[in-house]
């Protein structure tokens, strides 16, 4: 969900290791001609927050990791979404899950942390997301949980983002090199 530090963390963690990252509300915005800095604050479900919207960028998002998928076949992609309903992460799963391996990061803190968050990114102009505490409590309300057949690293996003990586690494790191996981 929004604020809950997935996208700092799947950024810095994709930076470290140098693999190609993906994050959702560039694609969004790119997709609507608009710079990532730009202020959409729309109410949710409308403008380019729509499902029919949402559905062209998870699609592009596929299409970035499909890209990669298919001129190397190990390629360790990182796409940064909230991935909130399970249809959305079957979909993944469907389209690559013969071919890769796919981790999904739960990524979630107290709701104190969020607004905190929220508070600070309302204040940054070179904030991407959009994200506002109405959205956050929209997920919420819609997030479909993870079932215990999905593959999925479940993180106290409050960590320091250091230990962050380090469970992040520690959980992909199999893969990166060869070795099953």
């Amino acid at each position: 969900m929004v604020a809950t530090g997935k996208s700092y963390l799947a950024s810095a963690w994709a930076n470290h290791y140098n693999m190609p990252y993906y994050n959702s509300d560039r694609v969004r915005k790119e997709l609507a001609g608009l710079s990532p800095e730009a202020d959409q604050k729309e109410e949710v479900d409308h403008g380019i927050y729509t499902p029919e919207f949402s559905r062209r960028t998870y699609d592009a998002l596929i299409e970035h990791a499909a890209h990669h998928f298919n001129a190397n076949k190990k390629a360790c992609v990182v796409l940064d979404g909230s991935y909130q309903a399970r249809e959305e992460r079957d979909l993944l799963r469907k389209l690559f899950g013969n071919q890769v391996r796919i981790v999904f990061v739960h990524c979630f803190c107290s709701e104190k942390v969020v607004r905190k968050r929220l508070d600070i990114r309302a204040s940054d102009p070179d904030a991407v997301s959009d994200g506002n505490w109405k959205i956050y409590l929209s997920q919420k309300e819609r997030f479909q949980p993870v079932t215990e057949t999905e593959q999925v690293l479940e993180l106290d996003s409050d960590a320091p983002l250091g230990d962050l990586m380090k469970k992040v690494t520690s959980e992909i790191a199999p893969v990166m090199s060869g070795k099953p996981a």
